[in-house]
């Protein structure tokens, strides 16, 4: 039997499931497990069952049709996920979708019962060309620097033609990322890799993020001279290619004409490395991966993450943990505060600059979420035009899994369309393909709970309310004694409060894997919160569904002990078991509460007022489930505790037990608000 493999649309070889296609590495789908897959699902009715577990323990539900005759069956509880297509208990194809990408593997001849059919539209730009490599030029900035930068053309085009270019900056290598984007060259576009300065092959300093303004303004010039260029450029790429793209778009290039800003990376204190000003401890894994001049992915995996974690002072951890110092990192350590360093490669600042169409991709889930939230603000209060947003229920590994550390959502999660959508973007934005893209809803978005895709004009919705829950107890919020309460009356005691005490030598844990390098998941908080340096405060069980969608803010009011502390906000879902999931936090460092570049510390047991914006969500609050809301001062894993001396981080070693005390009285009504969706 003879399958025909396709990526993003493009018919690529035929395959076989003999020995010679199992070879073949070509092939983004794991033919070994097709092959599995295959032999054992030829002897079963599928029709007869909504839920199907091989032998292999590979398992599938039903999830829609394709045809009369034929279903999709997605796979759940991998990531990567296979679905397959069913026609009358005959698996025909394979599909894999990873952020994107998609790869079909399919029966010849039934492509259209796959998602195959939304590429045959007339106004795609046809898979007309083969492709060109110019091999790797070396491309001046203008310091003197040559950035390694390879080049594919359409091939045969014609005399004096000029074509739009795709171009993705990488520190990752240029090759392995110019390679996927091949799909581009077969449509009529320009495919530019570029590794960034001091990355691979290219010359300079590896600072990240430092250089990317000037490089990325630099290289499209470059582009735009070269006698195959229109002129036009897109930009594609996710995390730290994403944060070059908005780099170059503060330079405010003229040849820019459209970006697909996938999870990306923001501003150094809005999002890496120093978000809210904390020195993150997850991130460490990017870190030692980065460390030298080529990635090196396997010094991301440790099973000594907590002995190094725990090496003080801070600016000390690589030379002891890895035996070698990092240029970066030792520079990084000399800046503790906002100040010229930092803002020089904030694309944040150049927001009148910025001006170009952009397709965002994120999710809930991702750790440089916050990057997204940033870009789309920026954006909306200029009032940029051609500005799309999709937010799923994705890690940073966007659109590549239904489950999350045992969180499951809706078999829609995966969406089939993000290729063709990209295509779509840059065929109008780049080659003035009247497709009218530019006109769908600006907003899709996934609302955990109820598992539905929706729409939007604007983020957060036009059709929220804003609504404050208000932190309530008699001094018992910690589990060990009884719980707090949530409410949405103000609170009628005066001199309320609920005391903890913090020690940074055992703070309350942040639950990730720091190896798996994604420090925002959903994980159940329950044991966590049974702690007693951490308060809790529920809701009633509800009478009705609650849906909430936007971001997450929270006011409290506090006094430390110590002269410098850290505060903790948590929001999470409860259901009937006690299981409590997270759905958005936030972390303020107390010496950042009224300015990154002039921090204060604290008088010692005096009440603040803390404003803390946390992560955005759009969730579903069920009937009998309860809204929690836990504060803390630690968050092990995520980031390095506040040693509450109020010292420089990077090289103290001293710590202060602090006694904590949250008030949530008339006077300092503590509360967290909510952006609830209206009913009607």
């Amino acid at each position: 039997m003879i399958f025909s493999y396709y990526e993003s649309g493009i018919f690529c070889e035929d395959l076989t499931f003999d020995e010679k296609s199992l070879l073949k590495k070509t092939c983004k789908i794991p033919l070994d497990i097709a092959k599995t897959i295959f032999n054992e699902g030829s002897d079963i009715n599928w029709s007869e069952h909504d839920s199907i577990q091989l032998q292999s323990g590979y398992h599938f539900k039903k999830y829609k049709n394709t045809a009369e005759t034929a279903w999709i069956y997605a796979m759940t509880g991998r990531k990567l996920p296979i679905d397959l297509v069913v026609e009358q208990n005959e698996i025909i194809a394979f599909l894999l979708h990873d952020s994107i990408d998609s790869a079909i593997l399919v029966k010849k001849g039934k492509e259209h019962l796959t998602p195959l059919r939304i590429w045959n539209d007339s106004l795609l730009s046809p898979a007309d060309y083969e492709v060109l490599h110019l091999g790797k030029i070396d491309v001046k900035m203008r310091d003197g620097m040559m950035l390694a930068t390879d080049v594919w053309l359409p091939k045969n085009l014609d005399n004096g033609e000029q074509i739009p270019t795709i171009l993705i900056r990488t520190p990752y290598g240029r090759l392995s990322y110019g390679l996927n984007l091949l799909r581009y060259v077969k449509r009529g576009f320009a495919v530019i890799s570029q590794d960034v300065r001091g990355r691979e092959d290219s010359e300079g300093e590896w600072l990240p993020l430092y250089h990317e303004i000037n490089d990325g303004d630099d290289t499209l010039n470059w582009i735009a001279s070269q006698t195959w260029s229109d002129g036009n450029v897109g930009m594609i790429g996710s995390s730290y290619s994403g944060f070059v793209q908005w780099a170059a778009a503060a330079s405010g290039n003229p040849h820019l004409k459209a970006i697909i800003s996938i999870v990306t990376a923001g501003s150094p204190f809005g999002d890496i490395p120093r978000q809210n000003g904390l020195y993150s401890s997850g991130f460490l894994a990017w870190i030692f991966m980065m460390a030298k001049k080529k990635t090196d992915r396997e010094a991301m995996n440790r099973n000594d993450w907590n002995e190094v974690l725990n090496i003080r002072p801070i600016k000390d951890i690589p030379k002891l943990a890895l035996g070698f110092d990092i240029p970066f990192w030792d520079k990084w350590m000399k800046h503790p505060n906002y100040d010229e360093f930092w803002a020089s490669f904030d694309w944040t600042r150049f927001g009148q600059k910025i001006n170009v169409p952009a397709l965002y991709i994120s999710g809930w889930y991702d750790d440089d979420g916050n990057g997204t939230t940033e870009a789309w603000t920026l954006n909306q209060e200029n009032n940029r035009l051609n500005q799309r947003l999709i937010l799923g229920p994705w890690y940073h590994h966007s659109n590549s899994t239904r489950d999350i550390h045992h969180v499951q959502f809706g078999l829609n999660a995966i969406r089939y369309d993000l290729d063709v959508l990209c295509q779509q973007w840059y065929d109008h934005f780049l080659k003035g393909v009247e497709n009218d893209v530019e006109k769908e809803t600006a907003v899709e978005y996934y609302t955990v709970g109820t598992n539905e895709w929706k729409k939007a004009e604007t983020w957060p919705p036009s059709n929220i309310t804003y609504t404050p829950y208000y932190l309530q107890s008699n001094g018992n919020a910690q589990t060990s004694s009884g719980e707090g309460t949530l409410r949405k009356e103000l609170p009628k005691l005066s001199n309320s409060c609920d005391h903890y005490v913090f020690d940074p030598n055992d703070p309350a844990p942040y639950l990730i894997d720091v190896s798996e390098n994604e420090c925002s998941v959903p994980e159940n908080y329950r044991d966590v919160e049974k702690r007693k340096d951490v308060l809790v405060f529920n809701s009633e069980p509800l009478e009705e569904d609650i849906e909430i969608a936007g971001d997450i803010y929270a006011v409290i009011y506090a006094a430390s002990s110590a002269r410098d502390t850290d505060w903790v906000v948590r929001l999470t879902d409860v259901d009937e078991e006690g299981n409590s999931i997270r759905q958005s936090d936030g972390i303020i460092r107390a010496r950042y509460r009224h300015s990154y570049e002039l921090p204060k510390l604290l008088e010692p047991n005096q009440i603040e007022k803390y404003e803390i914006k946390m992560s955005k969500i759009a969730n579903c609050f069920k009937k009998g489930h309860r809204i929690r809301v836990s504060i803390t001062s630690g968050a092990k894993n995520a980031i390095f505790p506040n040693h509450n001396t109020g010292h420089d981080p990077t090289t103290d070693t001293d710590m202060i037990i602090a006694n904590q005390i949250v008030f949530h009285s008339k006077e300092f009504p503590s509360h967290i608000s909510l952006p609830v969706v209206n009913k009607r």
